[in-house]
């Protein structure tokens, strides 16, 4: 496994060490020792799937706050999404500011989401799938949310958002 940094600490791009031969590629793509290497809590308890019929459907942006903090693994296995991380952590130097990574299935990319990081993506495609490891449990009493279209981050979404839940679209501005 390869981490890129990102400009916001503790968040990583993570590529694949791919073995390749004549039947295709072999690549680890998660190793709790190397990302414990990398600083990066690795514990996983829950797995989750999200499938999304429609291209420029937008879920998030959420994150959980103490003592329900998470921590992220994403990777698109189907399709492709434009993944979007902001920092809200109130003392970091980086904090309300985001970055956007496109992951897919085609360069199997991940992104490391640290905990007190809002996170969100948009489908760029129909049919897409993104699997994501957390580290800790959903907790409904310590979920937050930031609004897709705060016009104080200034997120710049790659379509049109065909696609949003009521909850997601009803997070109050910063």
């Amino acid at each position: 496994m390869q981490f890129i940094a990102t400009k916001l600490d503790g968040a990583w791009i993570v590529e694949l060490d791919r073995l390749e031969d004549e039947r295709g590629f072999f690549a680890r793509s998660f190793c709790q020792r190397e990302l414990d290497k990398m600083g990066m809590n690795s514990s996983v308890v829950q797995s989750n799937l999200s499938f999304n019929v429609s291209k420029g459907t937008l879920r998030g942006m959420h994150y959980q706050v103490a003592p329900a903090e998470e921590t992220k693994l994403v990777r698109c296995t189907r399709g492709s999404i434009v993944d979007v991380i902001v920092d809200m952590r109130p003392d970091s130097p980086t904090y309300r500011e985001h970055i956007a990574v496109e992951l897919s299935a085609e360069n199997h990319r991940s992104l490391f989401v640290p905990a007190n990081f809002a996170h969100g993506f948009q489908t760029l495609e129909d049919n897409t799938e993104i699997m994501y490891m957390v580290s800790g449990f959903y907790t409904p009493d310590c979920e937050r949310g930031l609004r897709f279209n705060d016009p104080s981050l200034n997120i710049q979404w790659p379509l049109p958002v065909d696609q949003v839940s009521d909850k997601d679209a009803q997070w109050p501005l910063l």
